[in-house]
């Protein structure tokens, strides 16, 4: 995978990729270039298979502070709504490159989480969080809709429709406490013991069959569109070429002598 990147950090070992904005002096804002390269980086890996899970990491304490204001917001109050549009798409493509990857994507969440940080948080599948964070979706309190980057469809998914209304209506931030107990977070912990949480769930993920974990987020996205009898003959399909693979047959023999699998993704 792709690590010669140059708006934000990148790293791949044993199969994980960890990646970090990197401007913790100013909180990692993102700017136009960091949300580019981010989408192109997620839409490559969906072609990789060297990497397995994705650890999208803090840097100096704090994940991401949103959209820069004097690189993004200042510029986008002088362009004309073509070219407004081009970047509202192309902010709401990354959101697509990360659900669409293919590979389970975890937030290793700890200090500010505003903005379009709050949205990678959102658009990973796995969100670990320290006592410190504080997660906003602040959209409102710049004037603008809280339906951003699909933040009203994936959401009120995650935290329920009346709790998401709250938070995108009042652009107030969500306290971490709150986030673990609505669901947002998996699990709170301590801030020194982030990194190496993350770590370790990437690794058994990492460890686990990577043909079928793929199946598995596919099926997690497809199905918010589908009727439930729609999503049963999805998954029966989907189950049925995962059955064709050599990670089931390792599985079962590895039951058999009672062993524990060793699964290589295929």
């Amino acid at each position: 995978m792709r690590t010669d990147v140059e708006h934000f950090l990148c790293t791949v070992v044993d199969g994980i990729a960890t990646v970090q904005l990197n401007r913790p002096e100013r909180k990692n804002p993102l700017t136009f270039e960091s949300y580019a390269e981010l989408r192109d980086w997620f839409r490559d890996l969906a072609y990789d298979d060297e990497v397995k899970a994705v650890v999208f990491a803090p840097n100096g304490g704090n994940f991401s502070s949103g959209g820069d204001v004097h690189e993004i917001i200042g510029p986008l109050t002088e362009m004309n709504m073509k070219e407004l549009l081009a970047f509202t798409r192309m902010t709401g493509d990354l959101v697509k490159a990360m659900v669409n990857c293919g590979k389970p994507i975890i937030a290793a969440v700890d200090g500010v989480c505003a903005g379009a940080g709050a949205i990678v948080a959102m658009a990973s599948d796995l969100r670990i969080g320290t006592p410190e964070t504080k997660t906003a979706f602040l959209f409102n309190r710049v004037g603008l809709a809280g339906c951003d980057m699909g933040a009203c469809a994936i959401l009120p998914r995650i935290i329920g429709q009346g709790r998401a209304a709250e938070l995108l209506y009042l652009g107030r931030a969500m306290t971490a406490e709150e986030g673990e107990r609505w669901g947002f977070f998996n699990r709170l912990v301590a801030a020194e013991e982030l990194y190496g949480a993350a770590q370790t769930m990437a690794q058994r993920i990492a460890a686990g069959p990577g043909f079928a974990n793929m199946m598995t987020k596919t099926m997690l996205a497809q199905e918010w569109a589908m009727s439930i009898e729609q999503a049963i003959e999805a998954e029966a399909q989907a189950q049925a070429i995962c059955m064709q693979g050599q990670d089931f047959r390792r599985a079962y023999e590895a039951f058999v002598a009672k062993e524990r699998p060793v699964f290589e993704g295929d």
